[in-house]
């Protein structure tokens, strides 16, 4: 028989949402938190402090797809700065987001633990930096390049290796 039991996952500003508790295991903090000796009548309440409200939203809709659609493993390295050529459409158009809900999602796979989300964010970010210079990077990310041109010199002669792959 399916467990049809729901848990509360209660996100920073405390609110909730009613997950199915197959949905919510997805996550390995859910898992080790929910207390399976609790009675089955009785919802329990998760409290995920480190998770906004728009980001938690965002989450169970990643972990309810996933459940019924299970996204493709991703290859490394990259075969594509693209991500509909990585992952199936619904996966890249998830991740399709601006960059500060993307590392926000990043943060909440992180810290909640499921594997698959931090994967694909991950491999965004990725998808981002695939190609680009150095500077190109900076522009992209809004990063102040705080080198001297000598500390700079000294690093790319360290990393000349890395660009001759």
């Amino acid at each position: 028989m399916a467990d049809t039991r729901t848990v509360h996952l209660v996100s920073q500003e405390g609110e909730q949402f009613d997950v199915s508790l197959e949905v919510a295991k997805m996550s390995e903090l859910v898992k080790t938190m929910f207390d399976d000796e609790q009675g089955d009548d009785e919802v329990q309440e998760i409290p995920l402090p480190n998770v906004k409200t728009q980001i938690l939203a965002k989450v169970i809709e990643f972990l309810d797809h996933y459940k019924t659609d299970p996204m493709n493993e991703i290859e490394k390295p990259l075969k594509s700065s693209n991500m509909s050529e990585v992952v199936q459409e619904w996966y890249s158009n998830f991740v399709a987001v601006d960059q500060e809900v993307l590392f926000e999602l990043i943060l909440a796979a992180n810290y909640m633990d499921i594997k698959p989300l931090l994967d694909i964010t991950c491999a965004t970010v990725a998808s981002m930096i695939k190609g680009k210079t150095p500077e190109e990077i900076r522009q992209h990310f809004n990063i102040v390049n705080d080198f001297t041109p000598a500390e700079e010199a000294q690093v790319r002669e360290e990393n000349k290796w890395c660009e001759e792959a």
